[in-house]
């Protein structure tokens, strides 16, 4: 049997040609979309991870995530892997066995953290707080009372199952006067809400570059303080950092402020990407960015009441970019899964489900970075409009789409009244 016949054994059972994905609105718990600069970004030529040209764009992508994280910490660089990698990366580095480390879990990532502690050889001492709301900084401050031995407390700012945040300045500030480090969970807040690194005191803060970055999946920006590479340092041999890929020690050789020796190759077109995306939220500005996230929230939140739906977060604690909605008391089981079927299909709209003890209870609407716009809330507010009869909730047309309106209407005339 010759070589080129044998290999047909594994060959596929149909011929498979080019994949092209089709047009999505992207308006669930992420991805975001991507503008069409940023993906043009990712097509440009690839070079070599040691190139000058490319070590110097990476020291401008570091200077980028600082303004975005607003801090001047020389460890902030975008690690390979998703927002989990900066996760896992946080606690292997910081957490050593037998430590006692305090998660606050009101979701799914914070349920994350857990499980990070404890394969770092951690006891987990879990705060427990419903889903929907926000982390409580009494139970922690009581917490840190009763387990003075604890070094670090992780907590997650925007908890992407719920849409609820919490209040990260004043859970760091509880954190420091026990003297505990904190892990911050940013994937969904970063560029979508107020996040002051440096003013609060965050010593360890991860994200993800496809949420309200709105660039291509697979990176993680992350944030040490010194603190936390005082930590890393003084650990001992036997308590050697458990995942070579993750170990700051190594990685502070590539992506310190000194010569650059080689790591891993990094990914060359994902970093162009990231470099543009950072590049247009420094050109819209940061503030701006924020109220963007919060003028067309404000639009969706109008236009969904007007429904007569409700979201499952109280206003004081809802994300703007992540919308956990209610599905209405009566409907069918099923139902909830039935028109995220619909949408995918007849309006080629993505929205996300609920997850855990909120499966099938709710609906999770992303406005996050490039899919935070007029264009999707309208879109989609009117998609419901035509689809939520049919499953036996009356809505009169129009409506969502004219207390949407109103919205964006009073902030023009606003701005035109401070302009003028």
């Amino acid at each position: 049997m010759s070589t080129h016949a044998s290999s047909r054994r594994f060959a596929p059972n149909k011929i498979i040609g080019s994949f092209h994905p089709p047009k999505r609105i992207l308006m669930g718990p992420g991805p975001s979309e991507i503008h069409p600069r940023v993906l043009a970004a990712s097509s440009a030529p690839s070079m070599g991870y040691l190139d000058p040209v490319f070590v110097g764009m990476m020291d401008e992508i570091k200077q980028l995530i600082r303004y975005a994280y607003q801090t001047r910490n020389g460890l902030t660089f975008p690690l390979s892997g998703p927002g989990s990698v900066g996760m896992e990366s946080s606690f292997v580095n910081m957490v050593e066995p037998g430590d006692s480390v305090i998660v606050m879990r009101n979701g799914v990532f914070g349920g994350r953290m857990v499980e990070n502690v404890q394969r770092a050889g951690g006891k987990a001492i879990v705060i427990e707080d419903n889903w929907g709301s926000p982390c409580d900084p009494n139970k922690l401050r009581e917490a840190l009372k009763q387990h003075p031995s604890v070094r670090t407390v992780g907590y997650v700012h925007a908890e992407t199952s719920t849409g609820a945040q919490s209040d990260a300045k004043t859970l760091t500030a509880i954190a420091h006067e026990f003297g505990a480090l904190v892990i911050c969970d940013a994937v969904t807040s970063l560029a979508g809400v107020p996040l002051l690194v440096d003013e609060w005191g965050v010593d360890a803060v991860y994200s993800g570059s496809q949420k309200c970055l709105s660039c291509v999946p697979g990176l993680s920006p992350v944030s040490y303080s010194d603190a936390v590479i005082e930590r890393v340092k003084a650990r001992k041999d036997s308590a050697q950092v458990q995942s070579w890929f993750m170990d700051l020690n190594l990685v502070l050789e590539y992506w310190g402020e000194t010569a650059r020796t080689y790591h891993h190759t990094a990914p060359i077109n994902s970093l162009f990407a990231l470099h543009e995306s950072l590049v247009m939220l420094q050109e819209e500005g940061l503030e701006q960015s924020w109220a963007r996230h919060r003028l067309h929230h404000e639009a969706f939140k109008a236009g969904i009441e007007a429904m007569g739906l409700s979201f499952l977060v109280d206003p004081a604690n809802r994300l703007p970019q992540m919308n956990a909605v209610k599905v209405p008391e009566g409907f069918e089981p099923g139902v909830e899964a039935q028109l995220r079927k619909r949408l995918l299909a007849d309006y080629s709209m993505e929205i996300g489900a609920g997850l855990g003890p909120l499966a099938g209870k709710i609906w999770r609407f992303g406005l996050m970075g490039q899919s935070c716009s007029r264009a999707n809330v309208m879109s989609c507010l009117g998609a419901l409009t035509c689809e939520l009869p049919e499953f036996g909730m009356p809505v009169k047309m129009g409506d969502a789409e004219q207390a949407a309106l109103n919205v964006y209407n009073r902030a023009a005339q606003n701005k035109h009244e401070s302009c003028g």
